[in-house]
C-alpha cells in the first residue's frame, strides 16, 4: 500500500497537471509583439570572461562598449562617496540641481531638460508620449538597434532607409515618410559606424521635416567633436525635436545610467508625464553634476581618445583592414568573419563587440582604450588574423 507521503505526492502532479491542461500558455496572454522581440546584447562583461578563462579580471581587456578607459571624473567620485550618507532618503524627483547645471551649460532653461535612467530611457519616454501600435518610426540602416527595438516594444513599424558607404541617405529618409511617421531618429555620430552626418546635410534634412513629427537627434558621443553641429538652436527655436545627451562616455559613468533630453518645454512637459517618480537615483545625481564641473577630466579624456582612434586607424591602414573613419571613441572595423574573430580575441583576453546583430557580420567595433590596452588589441587582433 502506498505510504501517505506518495499520495500526497501523486495528488499533487495531478492537480498540477489538471491546471496546466486549464490553463492558457503565458504568451498566448502577452503582447503579441514580444514574442519576436531580441533582447538587446551588451557588451560581454570583463566578470564572464574572466570566469570562463579562469583568469584575474584584471587581464582581461574590454573594449567593446564605448567606455571612458579613464574612469569617472575624481571629483565625481568623491561626491558620490558622500551622497551614500543619504542613501536612506528619496532622491530629488525632479533632479532640479543637475537639470539647472545642465541648462546653464547648455544656454538653454530646466525647462527644456528632461533626465533619464540612461539616454535610451528618454527614448522609451517619447515612445509612450507619441507612438501607437501600428504608426512608423524611422531611422537609417545600421543604426543604433534600441531605436529599433523599442518601436517594436511599441507594436510600431521600423522603417530602415539605406547608408551608402555608410553613411545616412537623408534624401531617401525624407522619402520615406508616411502620414503614420511619428518619430524620426537620427544618431550623429552614429553607433556602431561612427559615421558624422555634416552640418549642412542635417541642417536642409530638418527643414524638409514636416513640423508634426518629431525628430530625435542622439549625440551620445557630442562632447567628442572637433565641430559639432549646432542642435540645439532647434531647441530654442521651439521645433519639435530632441536632443539626447548621456553621462556615460565622455563622464565616464555608464554604470550610474544617466542621460538627458534637451527640447522646447513644451515637448518636455509631454514628456515628463511619462517619467516613472525617482527616475534617476541620488548617487547618479550627484556623481553627474561633479563630473559636468570637471573640464579637466573632459579635456584628458578626449586627447586620449583622439590619439587612440588614430592608433587604431592608422594600424588598420598597415593591416590593409577595411575600418570607416570614426568621429566617435571607437572604430569598426571589417576582419572579414566578426563572429569568428570576437571569439578567437575572447581567448587572448579581449573583448570586442561583434556586429551581427546590426547586419554587418564581417565587422567588429573595437572601443578606444588606454594606449596599452589599444596595443594589447592590435596585438592580439594580428596574432587572431595570421
Amino acid at each position: 500500500m502506498p505510504s501517505a507521503i506518495s499520495l500526497r505526492e501523486v495528488g499533487t502532479c495531478r492537480h498540477l497537471h489538471l491546471i496546466s491542461e486549464r490553463m492558457t500558455p503565458i504568451w498566448d496572454l502577452a503582447n503579441p509583439q514580444l514574442r519576436h522581440l531580441p533582447v538587446y546584447e551588451p557588451g560581454k562583461p570583463i566578470e564572464e570572461t574572466a570566469h570562463q578563462l579562469e583568469v584575474d579580471p584584471d587581464q582581461v581587456v574590454k573594449l567593446a562598449s564605448n567606455e571612458n578607459p579613464l574612469g569617472p571624473s575624481p571629483k565625481a567620485i568623491a561626491a558620490m562617496r558622500a551622497a551614500l550618507e543619504n542613501a536612506h532618503l528619496y532622491p530629488d524627483g525632479g533632479g532640479c540641481y543637475l537639470r539647472e547645471a545642465i541648462a546653464t551649460k547648455l544656454g538653454v532653461e530646466p525647462e527644456n531638460i528632461i533626465l533619464g535612467n540612461g539616454s535610451n530611457e528618454v527614448i522609451e519616454f517619447l515612445a509612450h508620449a507619441f507612438v501607437n501600435r501600428g504608426d512608423d518610426v524611422l531611422t537609417s540602416a545600421h543604426a543604433f538597434i534600441c531605436y529599433k527595438l523599442i518601436a517594436a516594444l511599441f507594436g510600431a513599424r521600423t522603417i530602415e532607409t539605406g547608408a551608402p558607404d555608410f553613411v545616412p541617405n537623408l534624401n531617401e529618409l525624407l522619402g520615406a515618410i508616411t502620414p503614420k511617421t511619428r518619430l524620426i531618429f537620427i544618431a550623429n555620430p552614429n553607433n556602431p559606424t561612427g559615421i558624422l552626418v555634416a552640418k549642412d546635410k542635417i541642417d536642409n534634412f530638418i527643414a524638409s521635416v514636416p513640423a508634426n513629427i518629431v525628430i530625435v537627434v542622439d549625440e551620445a558621443y557630442f562632447e567628442l567633436l572637433d565641430d559639432p553641429p549646432d542642435m540645439l538652436r532647434y531647441v530654442r527655436e521651439s521645433r519639435n525635436l530632441v536632443v539626447l545627451r548621456t553621462f556615460s562616455k565622455v563622464h565616464g559613468l555608464a554604470s550610474l545610467r544617466v542621460g538627458y533630453g534637451v527640447a522646447p518645454c513644451g515637448l518636455i512637459e509631454v514628456l515628463q508625464k511619462t517619467r516613472q517618480p525617482f527616475n534617476v537615483n541620488g548617487v547618479a545625481q550627484t556623481g553627474a553634476l561633479a563630473a559636468l564641473r570637471d573640464d579637466e577630466h573632459q579635456r584628458r579624456t578626449k586627447e586620449l581618445i583622439d590619439a587612440g582612434r588614430a592608433y587604431l586607424e592608422e594600424q588598420f591602414t598597415e593591416m590593409k583592414l577595411r575600418f570607416v573613419a570614426s568621429a566617435a571613441n571607437f572604430v569598426m572595423v571589417n576582419v572579414h568573419d566578426g563572429a569568428s574573430v570576437f571569439k578567437k580575441l575572447l581567448a587572448e583576453k579581449i573583448i570586442v563587440r561583434p556586429l551581427g546583430g546590426y547586419d554587418l557580420p564581417e565587422w567588429v567595433r573595437i572601443s578606444v582604450g588606454t594606449m596599452e590596452q589599444n596595443k594589447k588589441c592590435i596585438a592580439a587582433l594580428k596574432k587572431v588574423l595570421s
